[in-house]
């Protein structure tokens, strides 16, 4: 560690604030806070510049995203293009003898997110302090170290990138073969029933945030969806003891879940076999087949019935749905052979994005588990 120079933040880094107002005509990436995912190093989607109005900063490829909002989010990202961000985001660029994938790696780290929160200013919505955080002293290898740590942390990430590229892969090939065997091909003697012929809708059941506890069963609530999906993020537990008395809510593998109420009206997602067991919150409807074989056919089917109650919706029916409403939308009943052959190809895929997803959280944690080692010096990489 002798090698090792212990340094204050602003002769690693300061903030870039180049500021942008932007213009109609003008078409750039839009980063904010709600882009990006809590602890993950992700993002949930971009915005565009034409949906914004007030000044925002800009930023360049590989530059630091920081949401200064509640840093303890750790919501932290180095894009790989450019474009512009809210001003509730720092821009960092490494200074000179200092490696910009190290300093990603330093600013998510638990102990650089930790120490921006404790020194926080504001108190309904706290926000890290760059007077009290660029004064702070930190430990900092020599720049060949620091690209052998950042080398080592980035092999992780990008095969985490890779296992979500073909779980979004996976699931447009599913999605392509739905619209061309039961929307292209879709054959007018079909049966259409309503929905309530074919599922179940089940309500959600609110729980009480006093219930709470660090760990037990697992509740899922619409802030844990993300594109399609159940995310970890914000997790909330109730004992197991007081979970046997809400057996009617657990959920099941393959599940279909909906909001149906609020800002995220729409927002849906599957539930895979890493989620359970867990139980349903509130304000989600849970949509369940009567018969299993049906279920991946019934998940791509309400993505259609979602967007058009979404594009049709006028009044209260954009805030909320209704479930009497859903269960007389009909659907169309394809013949028994040709839904156990789409069954058959969607489970191949969903089995595979399920063993993604385990492999992508093992990945996580290793790189988790490994950050705060390299950053101390408690775990050295060779730098040749």
């Amino acid at each position: 560690m002798s090698e090792w120079r212990e340094l204050t933040l602003n002769q690693i880094t300061e903030p870039v604030k180049s500021t942008y107002l932007p213009k109609g005509d003008e078409q750039l990436a839009y980063i904010g806070l709600e882009h990006i995912e809590q602890e993950t190093l992700r993002l949930t989607g971009v915005g565009k510049s034409s949906d914004v109005t007030s000044n925002k900063f800009k930023f360049e490829t590989n530059d630091v995203l920081f949401g200064k909002l509640r840093p303890y989010f750790r919501k932290v990202y180095k894009p790989k293009f450019s474009g512009i961000c809210s001003t509730d985001i720092w821009v960092f660029r490494a200074k000179k003898g200092f490696v910009q994938d190290y300093l990603f790696y330093f600013l998510a780290s638990w102990d650089f997110v930790d120490t921006a929160n404790s020194g926080e200013g504001g108190t309904r919505m706290p926000r890290a302090d760059w007077n009290f955080l660029k004064s702070t002293s930190w430990l900092v290898p020599c720049e060949e170290e620091q690209k052998a740590i950042a080398s080592v942390l980035s092999s992780l990430d990008d095969k985490i990138d890779l296992l979500h590229r073909q779980n979004t892969t996976l699931e447009r090939m599913a999605e392509t073969l739905f619209r061309l065997w039961f929307v292209e091909e879709a054959q007018e003697v079909w049966e259409e029933v309503p929905l309530r012929d074919v599922c179940s809708i089940n309500n959600g059941y609110a729980f009480q945030s006093e219930t709470y506890r660090e760990t037990g069963q697992k509740i899922i609530r619409t802030m844990n969806f993300n594109n399609h999906w159940i995310e970890f993020n914000s997790l909330v537990y109730i004992s197991e003891e007081l979970a046997r008395s809400f057996g009617k809510f657990y959920l099941r593998r393959n599940d279909f879940l909906l909001v149906m109420v609020g800002a995220s009206l729409g927002n849906f997602a599957i539930v895979t076999d890493d989620v359970i067991p867990s139980l349903q919150n509130q304000n989600m409807w849970c949509f369940r087949s009567d018969e299993n074989i049906f279920q991946h056919y019934l998940n791509f089917a309400l993505r259609n019935i979602i967007n058009d109650a979404l594009n049709g919706a006028s009044g209260s029916a954009r805030e909320f749905f209704q479930k009497g409403v859903f269960y007389e939308i009909k659907i169309q009943i394809p013949p028994n052979d040709l839904i156990q052959k789409f069954h058959n190809i969607s489970e191949s895929y969903f089995s595979k994005i399920e063993l993604n997803r385990k492999q992508i959280k093992t990945l996580e944690n290793l790189r988790d588990n490994l950050l705060p080692k390299l950053m101390s010096g408690d775990v050295r990489v060779r730098d040749d």
